[in-house]
């Protein structure tokens, strides 16, 4: 068995994407023990996938938190902008049409708590340190550039 730090290399760059054959090249290890590896820790590779994509989303404005900070953002200037203007030559009607759309948009972005007990937390804690200890071992794009 390869050891702990190749693993953990598998597991990262399966959870980035990359194919059987691409890894096998750059870990130096024969496809079928990637395979194997896989069914073997699928579940955390697919816990790496899931917090890799929550990050992209988060990047992107994708993520619930991210949406409503970004129609928010998008009411106020409205809002600020209608304050601004004289509004004799546009349709009051259109102005609050434009105004509840807009609100309405945030209002589809609400999520309800998430109150957990604190059992749960702990699990939740213990989960997200394993993950971020693995994200910690993950190549710069600069470092892969290199290779």
């Amino acid at each position: 068995m390869k050891d702990t730090k190749t693993v953990e290399e598998f597991i990262i760059l399966r959870a980035q994407g990359w194919s059987f054959d691409r890894i096998a090249k750059k870990l130096k290890t024969a496809k079928q023990t990637l395979i194997n590896w896989s069914g073997t820790y699928g579940v955390e590779i697919s816990h790496l996938k899931a917090l890799e994509l929550e990050a992209l989303q988060e990047e992107y404005f994708l993520t619930k938190e991210g949406k409503i900070k970004l129609l928010g953002e998008a009411v106020k200037k409205l809002k600020t902008e209608l304050d601004k203007r004289d509004l004799s030559d546009v349709p009051t009607a259109k102005l609050y049409e434009l105004l509840d759309r807009y609100h309405e948009l945030a209002r589809t972005e609400a999520v309800d708590p998430d109150f957990r007990d604190t059992k749960a937390l702990e699990e939740a804690k213990a989960e997200a340190g394993t993950v971020t200890a693995l994200l910690g071992t993950i190549p710069s794009k600069d470092a892969e550039d290199q290779n």
